[in-house]
């Protein structure tokens, strides 16, 4: 490989032309691609085969009007006050508008159910009423009926024998009049049964309301004819143009996350921020301007290739909005990393002396092909997001492997090439200087001394990195997952406000009402489907954290009826999650089957199945650490150590994101407004792209060690070789990610934010704490026995040469006389 790429560089830089003119193609093809096929990003997530989506699918076929999605538009007065008879009117128009929008089944006016509800419960009143009534009157004629017997009997005992026809005919009469007395009093009874059930539904929806009790604020409930994730935005825009083009005075709009996704931008202020703060630290690093923006160009470029590519993929297929704004900050952290490890070793190489070609064709072969090994690693790491079975992650993990691809790819071609057109300008002028006089090989050799630590501090510093590391994991044992809701947006949106208003006026489970679906065995009456949906009811209302319970509807046979619980908790906090699995644990007497469905039910079914993924997926990469790194180190002690690291930064920088995303610490310094769960597959993807950075970082210092080491230098004195060598570009490349993913972190999107946050932190503890402090003081700890590899296993390991020492053996580098005449030509 060292040997192709040694190639490919040396090409690409004596063709630089043909090479920018390659790649400016294929970024007009992207942008191309984008314009004609680009498609609609969404911020709903699902997954086939949950409990949720099976009794979603159940309801579709069964009863497919309680199947469809909904939306809330939520309706406040500017002065707090009731609603005026005025607005309620103009209230009412709007919403016979919205209902008649293409995709909506119906809207619901506040105002005309409350007036049904107050109808229902005068009725059930005058029922109750009029069936007092009807006890009265039975037990009249009956009082009537009796006297009538004891006057019969009394003529009966008169006449004695004699007893006449009349008699009889009489008592006839009475007892007939008895029956009908029995028949009545039954059918009473019946309607009072019937009755008294309507009442305890009644009473157990009290707490469905949608109007506030002070009537100052209202919920108008959208339905739409397609379930939740398939409504689209040109339906919830048109529900949303209603009330926008139409305001009314002295009354507030706000709309639920239902009804709208704001879709996160993909470059903003903040990203350009940390842009900035990397080309600070390239200037700092390269000393030139023209060194620092050879890798922030090629980063824009292989952004902009991988983006666009991304994009215009999103016509044909469903693309959540965070998948390629997580490639565009892979794309831009690695894209500038990579071509930093390029840009710094050509450098070094001109400053020893080397020819212009000759560096930019060996720095290629050298650190490029460390490149594409670092680079591979990262991609494997991604693409084996698809083993978790979960399609959406497995999405996010292609795509961010496509922009790993190609910053590799413009990394080990157009980066030679615009080396070669900038030539010696890439150094400073006392750099060139430098060079013709050979001061740098002289201060080179000057600085081969060595000083390795001691062994005493080589143990405090294990101590106390690994101290650290636990010490932050702590709050990871209390992550809790989900997806955000309105309450973890920012507070100026209308999701947020709309959260706030119907929590404040109606209970924190209004924002997340779930769809329990029971299944009945033969298909009852009329009669005995009220009589069940009661009995159910009740058993969903005695469960912990119901607020209320409403049947919605039921199938046309009577063997599906479905039910609005609202739960005392919000849909993110941990009873509702217990809830759900509580309902869908009932058994109850006469119902084949419970299931739960609804946004709050998907998102918990949505985390559990991404918890259930993540040992496997953790299983993976810790396995693909150790063979890599095997075959890159030719140890075990090297792998197992860098491996054990990568673990301790990964749970550090989940407890980082616990700490303020979750338990909200340092919230207002990171911008968290509503601390809450944490998003339920940054887990997930935080392990794959931290694995493949932190295995970069392995590579870069511990192949210099390994270098020196078999090179001769003694193995504790190889340890401050390999980190001489490396920390310097290591430490530029961490704080360029953690300056780019730093970017995200102030994003407008609540799903970006904890994002950037994990993967800055996750690569500052990984990097510094562990790479950079533990690292090498276990390493010293160990001396030789660090390198240490069974011969079996040494006989059938591939060589890999990392950093390309067999290819600097097989193209070594000539003294040049004329290296001044060369700099004085490229400098032309």
């Amino acid at each position: 490989m060292a040997e192709l790429l040694y190639r490919i560089g040396r090409w690409c830089a004596r063709r630089a032309w043909t090479v920018m003119a390659a790649w400016a193609a294929l970024l007009a093809a992207a942008a191309a691609a984008f314009v004609l096929f680009g498609g609609t990003l969404s911020n709903s997530f699902s997954i086939p085969g949950t409990e949720t989506d099976r009794v979603t699918e159940h309801l579709q076929d069964e009863l497919p009007d309680a199947a469809g999605g909904t939306g809330s538009i939520v309706l406040s007065t500017a002065d707090d006050e009731p609603f005026t008879d005025d607005q309620k009117a103009q209230i009412a128009d709007l919403v016979t508008e919205t209902g008649e929008a293409d995709g909506v089944v119906t809207a619901v006016d506040p105002f005309a159910t409350e007036a049904q509800r107050a109808e229902q419960a005068q009725q059930i009143q005058d029922g109750r009423d009029q069936i007092e009534q009807g006890r009265a009157e039975i037990e009249a004629a009956r009082e009537e009926l009796d006297t009538a017997q004891v006057q019969l009997d009394a003529a009966r005992q008169q006449a004695g024998d004699d007893a006449s026809a009349d008699l009889d005919a009489q008592q006839a009469e009475i007892d007939a009049g008895l029956e009908e007395l029995e028949s009545q009093e039954t059918e009473l009874e019946a309607q009072s049964a019937s009755l008294e059930e309507g009442a305890t539904l009644l009473d157990l929806a009290e707490g469905i309301r949608t109007v506030s009790e002070d009537g100052s604020a209202a919920v108008v409930t959208v339905a739409f004819d397609e379930p939740q994730l398939e409504v689209t935005e040109e339906t919830m825009q048109a529900v949303t143009d209603v009330f926008d083009d139409h305001p009314i005075d002295g009354v507030e709009v706000d709309y639920s996350n239902d009804l709208v996704r704001e879709l996160p931008s993909l470059f903003g202020v903040a990203e350009i921020i940390g842009l900035v703060v990397a080309a600070v630290a390239l200037i700092v690093m390269l000393g030139t301007l023209i060194g620092a923006g050879l890798p922030l160009l090629t980063a824009l470029v292989g952004v902009g290739v991988g983006a666009m590519t991304t994009m215009s993929l999103s016509g044909v297929v469903d693309m959540a909005s965070v998948t390629p704004i997580l490639g565009l900050m892979l794309g831009l952290a690695v894209g500038i990393d990579y071509s930093l490890f390029i840009v710094n070793r050509h450098r070094r190489q001109l400053k020893e002396g080397y020819d212009l070609d000759e560096s930019i064709a060996l720095a290629t072969g050298t650190s490029g092909n460390a490149v594409v090994f670092a680079g591979a690693t990262v991609f494997i790491a991604l693409v084996a997001l698809n083993v978790t079975g979960i399609p959406f992650l497995g999405l996010m993990g292609t795509v961010g492997a496509l922009c790993i691809a190609t910053a590799v790819l413009v990394a080990v071609t157009f980066i030679p090439a615009l080396l070669s057109l900038v030539g010696m300008r890439v150094l400073r002028k006392s750099e060139r200087a430098g060079r013709e006089t050979g001061d740098f090989r002289a201060h080179a050799e000057e600085r081969q001394e060595t000083k390795t630590m001691g062994t005493g501090r080589a143990a405090l510093r294990v101590l106390i990195g690994v101290g650290a590391l636990l010490a932050v994991a702590l709050p990871a044992m209390d992550m809790r997952l989900n997806l955000p809701d309105g309450s973890s947006e920012a507070h100026d949106t209308t999701q947020y406000q709309a959260y706030a208003t119907i929590a404040d006026k109606f209970g924190e489970g209004r924002n997340g009402t779930l769809l329990v679906v029971a299944d009945l065995p033969d298909g009852p009456d009329e009669a005995g489907l009220q009589t069940a949906q009661v009995r159910i009811a009740e058993e969903l209302a005695a469960q912990d954290d119901v607020a209320a319970v409403a049947p919605v509807g039921a199938s046309d046979d009577r063997t599906v009826t479905a039910f609005q619980v609202v739960p005392d908790s919000g849909p993110t906090s941990g009873a509702t999650e217990d809830l759900v699995h509580a309902l869908r644990g009932l058994d109850i007497d006469g119902v084949d089957s419970i299931g739960v469905a609804g946004s709050a039910s998907g998102n918990i079914d949505i985390s559990d199945k991404l918890s259930d993924a993540l040992p496997l997926y953790l299983a993976v990469v810790v396995g693909l650490s150790l063979i890599i790194l095997i075959l890159v180190f030719r140890s075990i002690f090297v792998p197992v150590i860098a491996t054990l690291g990568f673990i301790l930064s990964y749970f550090a920088a989940l407890g980082g994101v616990v700490a303020i995303y979750q338990w909200g610490w340092l919230a207002d310094v990171f911008g968290v407004d509503s601390p809450g769960p944490i998003l339920n597959f940054l887990p997930t993807i935080l392990l794959g792209i931290l694995f493949g950075l932190a295995m970069d970082y392995m590579l870069f210092l511990g192949s210099g060690m390994r270098e020196a080491y078999a090179h001769g230098v003694p193995a504790r004195q190889a340890v401050v070789h390999g980190m001489r060598a490396g920390r310097s570009v290591v430490t530029a490349a961490a704080i360029i990610m953690i300056s780019v993913f730093g970017g995200f972190v102030f994003s407008h999107s609540s799903m970006i934010r904890p994002i950037g946050f994990a993967l800055a932190f996750g690569v500052l503890v990984d990097a510094f704490l562990v790479r950079m402090l533990i690292i090498p003081a276990l390493m010293h700890l160990a001396g030789d026995k660090a390198w240490w590899l069974p011969k079996w296993l040494d006989r059938i390991l591939p060589d890999v040469d990392v950093e390309g020492a067999a290819l600097e053996r097989r193209h070594p580098h000539r003294d040049a006389e004329s290296a001044p005449e060369d700099a004085a030509e490229a400098a032309k």
